[in-house]
């Protein structure tokens, strides 16, 4: 059973920044890319960032492309999403997700391609 759990949300002002975890247990976390996704009320779950199973490739959405980055740690099975610079527009319910095919050719931003979730951090930009 996998289980990922993110912490680290919170309500930040514009041009600030947050890092969030995403602690994973229930099977072997390097074997797999790893994934960020946001939902903001109303709208469609939408890819942030992805990370190869070894952090080697990264991939952003064009939006958080220069203010986002996303890392790995192996050895603690956490995925990190460090967010700068942040807008009003990035305020969303963010999510980590887990490739559901082990090693996968390439990194992939497909919401289908990720099997387990975790129950969300909501990240809130305001003034």
């Amino acid at each position: 059973q996998v289980r990922l759990v993110e912490s680290g949300g919170g309500l930040v002002q514009p041009g600030g920044s947050l890092r969030l975890s995403c602690a994973a247990s229930g099977r072997t976390f390097s074997n797999y890319h790893m994934g960020w996704f946001r939902q903001a009320p109303g709208a469609e779950r939408e890819f942030v960032a992805a990370i190869s199973c070894r952090g080697r490739s990264t991939m952003y959405e064009d939006s958080v492309k220069g203010r986002f980055t996303i890392s790995r740690d192996n050895a603690k099975n956490t995925v990190y999403l460090q967010m700068n610079n942040l807008k009003s527009e990035d305020t969303a319910v963010y999510y980590c997700g887990a490739d559901r095919v082990p090693f996968r050719t390439v990194v992939t931003g497909g919401r289908d391609d990720y099997d387990y979730w975790g129950q969300g951090t909501q990240v809130t930009v305001s003034s």
